[in-house]
C-alpha cells in the first residue's frame, strides 16, 4: 500500500510524518480488505519547492548507450558555447534533445513493489505479480479477525519530473576539427613564425573539444589528413601539401620505380633537405600503405588524385569537362589514372550545362544549415542523381533518416531514361 502526502510549509513548521494509526484508518475510511494488502505500506513525501532537486535529470539510454554503460565505458557530453550537447560514447555520436512528458514521473529511491513487501512465497503464473494482492478464500471472516503485523516505510521523493533527455544518433560533428586546425595550418618552416602558439592543439584537446566520439574522432583526422608535429596536431596549407607531393611523384620518376615499389627511407632521405622531415614523414604515411609481403610501399591513387584535383580546381573556375579531365591526368604519374568518381565531395560535373563542366564544391567549406546547402546545391546544379549529391547532404543523415530521406523532403524527383533524378521542391 502507498500513501502520498503533500505539506502546505507556510502553515505547518514541521512536516507531519503519518504513522500505522494514520494507515490503519485509511483503509478503514477506504474500505480496503486487509488480505488483499501487503504488510508494507510506504507513505511518500515531496520535497520542499525551496529545495527542489534539480540535480537530478532524466535520461533515456538506447541499447549500445545502455551496453557501455554496463560495459565499463565512459559516456562524455559535448558542447560549447553555443553548440547544442551531444552524448559520445567511444563509437558514436548522440545528439540530446529536451522532451516533455505527458504524465508527470515521481523519483524516489529505494521505492519496492510488490513483490518486495509480500511475505508470501506464492507469485502468479500469469505476470509474476505477488500472490498476496488476491484473495486466497471468500469466506465471510470479520476484518477484525485478520492479524496483519504492518510495517511503514517513509519513502522522500526526490524530484517531481516532467521532462527527460532523450538521444538521436547523428553524423559526427566534424567541421570544428577542420575549422580549428584550418587557423594554424602548415606551409613551410619559414612561416612558422607567423603562427600563434596559443591556437595550436593536442590530440586529447582536439578530442574534447570536437563533438563527436573517439572512433570516429580518429576517422575525421584521417579525413583530412592531419598529422603530428612537434606534439600538435596540423593540417597543411593545400598548396604546400600539393608541393610536397609533387616532390614525392618526382621522385618515383627519378628511380624508374614501379607503383607498388616505393621505398620509404629513400624518399624521406631524398627529400629530408628540403622539408622537415617530420612533414615528409607524416605524408607518406598518409599517402602510402605497405605492400603485402614486401619492406615496399604503394601510393594511394584516390588521395592523390584529390589533391591534384583540389589544386586545380579553384573556386569560382570552370573547367570544360575533356580538357579537366586531361589536366588532371597528365598531374599525376605514369600509372595513376583518374575517375569521376574521386571528385566526391570536392567537385561536381554538370553534364548538362552549355557546355559541359566542372567546377570545385568542396563539402568542408559550404553551409551546415540544411535549407541554405539544398538551395545551394540546386544554384550550382539544376539536376542531380543521388551518387552525385549522396556527399554534400550525408554530414544531415541519420540511421533512421538517410540522404533519400532527406532528398523525399527537400526536393521534388523524376525519371530520366531510367534514373532518378532530384531537383528543387521550389523553381
Amino acid at each position: 500500500m502507498n500513501t502520498v502526502m503533500e505539506v502546505d510549509e507556510e502553515k505547518v513548521t514541521l512536516p507531519y510524518i503519518r504513522n500505522l494509526e494514520d494507515v490503519k484508518e485509511i483503509i478503514n475510511h477506504a474500505r480496503l480488505d486487509k488480505r488483499n494488502l501487503t504488510p508494507v505500506t510506504q507513505s511518500f513525501y515531496f520535497p520542499s519547492k525551496k529545495t527542489g532537486n534539480e540535480k537530478f535529470r532524466l535520461l533515456e539510454l538506447n541499447p549500445h548507450l545502455l551496453k557501455s554503460i554496463r560495459d565499463g565505458e565512459t559516456l562524455f557530453f559535448k558542447g560549447g558555447l553555443h553548440e547544442s550537447a551531444v552524448l559520445c560514447s567511444n563509437e558514436k555520436t548522440y545528439e540530446v534533445k529536451e522532451t516533455e512528458i505527458s504524465n508527470s514521473l515521481l523519483l524516489i529511491p529505494d521505492l519496492k513493489f510488490a513483490a518486495q513487501t509480500s511475505t508470501s512465497p506464492l507469485k502468479s503464473p500469469r505476470i509474476g505479480a505477488n500472490s498476496s494482492l488476491e484473495r486466497i478464500n471468500n469466506d465471510d471472516s470479520d476484518d477484525d479477525e485478520v492479524t496483519i503485523e504492518r510495517v511503514l516505510e517513509q519513502k522522500k521523493i526526490l524530484k517531481v519530473v516532467y521532462d527527460y533527455f532523450e538521444c538521436r544518433e547523428i553524423q559526427p560533428r566534424f567541421r570544428k576539427l577542420n575549422d580549428l586546425l584550418m587557423m594554424t595550418r602548415y606551409s613551410g618552416p619559414e612561416n612558422e613564425y607567423s603562427i600563434e602558439k596559443k591556437l595550436l592543439f593536442t590530440f586529447d584537446q582536439l578530442l574534447d573539444t570536437v563533438q563527436c566520439s573517439k572512433k570516429q574522432f580518429e576517422e575525421g583526422l584521417k579525413r583530412i589528413r592531419s598529422l603530428e608535429l612537434d606534439g600538435f596536431i596540423r593540417v597543411l596549407d593545400y598548396e604546400y601539401e600539393y608541393r610536397v607531393i609533387s616532390l614525392m611523384m618526382a621522385i618515383i620518376s627519378e628511380n624508374s620505380w614501379q607503383l607498388n615499389e616505393v621505398d620509404k627511407v629513400e624518399t624521406i632521405a631524398a627529400l629530408e633537405e628540403i622539408v622537415p622531415k617530420q612533414i615528409v614523414e607524416g605524408i607518406f604515411n598518409i599517402y602510402a600503405q605497405p605492400v603485402e609481403n614486401s619492406d615496399k610501399f604503394e601510393y594511394n591513387e584516390e588521395l592523390l588524385a584529390r589533391i591534384v584535383a583540389l589544386n586545380i580546381l579553384k573556386p569560382g573556375l570552370k573547367f570544360r569537362v575533356q580538357e579537366f579531365m586531361s589536366t588532371w591526368q597528365s598531374a599525376l604519374v605514369e600509372g595513376l589514372d583518374v575517375h569521376e568518381k574521386y571528385l566526391r565531395g570536392i567537385g561536381i560535373i554538370d553534364k548538362e550545362s552549355k557546355p559541359p563542366c566542372v567546377r570545385s564544391l568542396n563539402e568542408e567549406n559550404i553551409t551546415t544549415n540544411i535549407h541554405d546547402r539544398i538551395d545551394l546545391l540546386f544554384k550550382m546544379k539544376t539536376r542531380w542523381t543521388i551518387e552525385e549529391i549522396e556527399p554534400y547532404l550525408e554530414y544531415f543523415s541519420t540511421p533512421t533518416m538517410n540522404v533519400s530521406s532527406l532528398l523525399a523532403k527537400y526536393a521534388r524527383s523524376f525519371m530520366v531514361d531510367g534514373v532518378r533524378r532530384y531537383v528543387a521542391k521550389h523553381m
